[in-house]
């Protein structure tokens, strides 16, 4: 599979907030993120629109930004479609559009797509291969172009370095980066997320990630993740201060920077924040008021 990358820029932004307003609106926030100098809007896939038709949507309404998927689930769509629709991409918009690709979860894939999750790791592999085998026969890229993998645990990481562009690493602290550099090794693509809150009053900082962080600490992929990293599982099911604060960083935007600066000392490529607050308008505004510091 081709390891050429794609150019994300320093920082990105990973949003779920797309899903949240009309296309049109969208579209107008990802013209606000390009604006402002961001590099890549990452954006999930779960139970909301199809990810390919919103990236294409706002691939056509911005000139320079990149898209990419933070995850798009194997489990959606089988290896050949993957393939194609990543050509087909390409062609339309070239180099910019990354394929983030993850095993997503057990619930949403056993229980919402009622496929079977006991081998999420050789699946991926055996689709990796096959995704590299496909035939296509329209007008597009002979190669596949880059793609990164969901990856937490060293197997997944290791897989994500040998068969793929690198790793898209979520709910993770600079120590997690730091691992997936030294288990992947110096030549593969590290893309962290972090979760930012703009608060300085602890007390209203850690509510409102808790209620972001709520969902995650109880998935078994992110709670092993946070084990194998030392934390206690009663602090992940409690969601500890401890626990809040190595997952999100809160406080003044120079506080954030510097949570930013650790997972790029610690060798991450390419950070992707993710502003928590209670609307998509609040959502922009910190991207709006993060911008200067970041980009710096």
């Amino acid at each position: 599979m081709a390891l050429k990358r794609i150019d994300l820029g320093k920082i990105g932004i990973w949003t779920n907030i797309l899903d949240q307003v009309s296309s049109a609106t969208a579209i107008e926030y990802c013209q606000e993120a390009q604006a402002l100098g961001y590099g890549t809007v990452w954006i999930p896939e779960a139970v909301g629109r199809d990810p390919f038709v919103t990236a294409c949507r706002m691939l056509g309404g911005t000139e320079s930004l990149v898209l990419a998927t933070g995850i798009a689930n194997i489990y959606a769509r089988d290896a050949m479609t993957m393939a194609s629709t990543l050509r087909s991409i390409e062609e339309a918009f070239p180099g910019r559009f990354l394929l983030g690709l993850g095993v997503s979860h057990h619930h949403l894939v056993e229980w919402v797509r009622k496929h079977d999750y006991s081998k999420p790791l050789s699946f991926m592999s055996s689709y990796l291969e096959m995704m590299g085998k496909a035939k296509f026969l329209a007008v597009g890229p002979e190669e596949l172009p880059e793609v990164v993998l969901a990856a937490l645990g060293p197997k997944m990481l290791q897989l994500a370095a040998t068969e793929t562009g690198g790793a898209h690493p979520y709910f993770v602290p600079p120590e997690h980066t730091a691992m997936a550099r030294q288990t992947m090794g110096p030549d593969a693509a590290l893309y962290p997320e972090q979760m930012v809150v703009l608060e300085e009053d602890p007390q209203v900082a850690r509510a409102i990630a808790r209620k972001h962080m709520e969902r995650y600490c109880g998935l078994p992929n992110y709670a092993n993740n946070l084990v194998r990293l030392g934390f206690e599982r009663e602090e992940i099911e409690n969601m500890s201060d401890k626990i809040v604060d190595a997952i999100v960083a809160w406080g003044s935007p120079e506080t954030i920077k510097m949570r930013v600066d650790e997972h790029f000392s610690a060798g991450a490529d390419h950070v992707c924040i993710q502003v928590l607050a209670d609307t998509p308008d609040q959502v922009v505004e910190g991207w709006q008021t993060l911008v200067p510091y970041l980009a710096s």
